[in-house]
């Protein structure tokens, strides 16, 4: 993909990161032409940079998929997630407003208090209990207050994929290692292939273009629900392995200095009321990305 930077209609920042990549992927299948940008081409912290730039380019669509994600660190170094998860989409939301270009913003399930028993719809009460929930809230407000009619925020959750470290490719890695593997079953979500987001993400941003899909905070995570433990039978199992070598237990044994939310699980309705459909189940899902997925994890990490 090598287009002429002002004819791009789409803007990636965060390029080189999981998600980024493959929304680069997505839209080169369709024969979109993006600008890709990542951390060392554009500082969203500096609000100079990210108004030169899309001034430059001038993009019909932006997908912000940088972020702040050391979910621990955050909470000793609130400030600096702060200036990446808050102020980058605040500059960005506002270099939009300027030259009328969509914004589609990546977000999280650690917004939510995480101690709900059925799932999340778009406009529940907002309760992050860490660092990193409450900088990834500011920047959610700060995207739907300086874009009102053009700025979307997609909430995502236990994402996984091939281009870089995450739960699936660690697991991979320790049932090599390993004759158990203890993961926990009390914290609930929907594990989400990257790839299935950044399509998502492209139907998303030509329903904005359209004017089918109004602005506003959707869920793009993947359908049905497991826990973690759940999560790593299943990774087991497709690894072809005794999914009984993976062993039940509670987030108490696992201390961590960020609270986990414990239950994860997103609803879709946004997506439907704009005519998209919401992603498919989560097994189907990871079945597919399997294959792709435990052979870098492989050729990156040989026994």
């Amino acid at each position: 993909m090598n287009p002429t930077q002002e004819q791009a209609r789409w803007l990636v920042t965060g390029a080189g990161g999981m998600l980024g990549q493959d929304v680069l992927a997505a839209l080169d299948a369709e024969g979109e032409r993006a600008v890709a940008l990542d951390r060392a081409a554009l500082d969203l912290t500096d609000p100079e940079a990210v108004r030169r730039t899309l001034e430059h380019h001038r993009p019909a669509v932006v997908v912000n998929c940088a972020a702040w994600t050391a979910v621990d660190d955050a909470e000793t170094r609130e400030a600096e997630a702060l200036r990446v998860n808050g102020d980058g989409p605040a500059h960005l939301a506002d270099a939009c407003a300027r030259t009328g270009a969509v914004l589609l913003h990546v977000s999280t399930d650690y917004v939510f208090a995480g101690d709900a028993a059925a799932p999340y719809a778009e406009d529940a009460p907002t309760a992050p209990r860490s660092a990193y929930g409450r900088t990834k809230l500011a920047g959610e407000q700060a995207v739907l207050k300086a874009l009102p009619d053009h700025g979307y925020v997609v909430r995502t959750a236990w994402l996984y994929g091939t281009g870089g470290p995450n739960f699936v490719r660690t697991m991979i890695r320790l049932a090599g290692e390993r004759d158990t593997v203890d993961v926990v079953d009390d914290q609930r979500g929907q594990p989400t292939w990257s790839a299935d987001l950044a399509g998502l993400l492209l139907a998303l941003g030509r329903g904005a273009l359209a004017g089918t899909a109004p602005a506003g905070i959707y869920h793009g995570t993947s359908s049905g629900e497991t826990t973690w433990y759940g999560l790593t039978r299943e990774i087991f199992r497709l690894l072809g392995t005794d999914p009984d070598r993976v062993r039940p237990t509670t987030s108490a044994a696992f201390t961590r200095p960020a609270p986990r939310p414990a239950y994860s699980v997103l609803g879709h309705d946004r997506f439907r009321a704009a005519g998209l459909a919401p992603l498919r189940d989560w097994r189907a899902a990871l079945t597919q990305a399997f294959p792709e997925i435990h052979r870098v994890q492989t050729k990156e990490n040989p026994a």
